[in-house]
C-alpha cells in the first residue's frame, strides 16, 4: 500500500520555505550533496508559487464587476 499524497504547502509555507532555502545555499556553510538537494527543493517550491500567481492572476482577470455586483466581463490583472 502506498503512503497518502503529501498535501503540498499553501503559498505563505512555500514562500517561507524557499526565503529559508536561500538563506541556507548563500551561507555556503552546506556540502555539496546537501546544496542540491536543497537546489532542488528551491525549485520545486519556485514552481509551486509560480503556478499559485498564475491562477490567482487568471481568476482576477476573471471578475469585473459591474454597479449591482454581477460579473459582467474580463479584464487582464494589469490594466489600469
Amino acid at each position: 500500500m502506498e503512503p497518502p499524497a503529501a498535501t503540498p504547502p499553501s503559498f505563505e509555507e512555500a514562500l517561507r520555505e524557499l526565503e529559508d532555502i536561500v538563506r541556507k545555499l548563500e551561507s555556503g556553510d552546506l556540502s555539496l550533496d546537501d546544496s542540491i538537494r536543497l537546489y532542488e527543493r528551491g525549485q520545486a517550491l519556485k514552481s509551486l508559487c509560480e503556478a499559485r500567481l498564475n491562477d490567482a492572476r487568471m481568476r482576477i482577470e476573471q471578475i469585473q464587476q459591474s454597479a449591482a455586483g454581477e460579473a459582467v466581463a474580463t479584464r487582464p490583472f494589469d490594466a489600469q
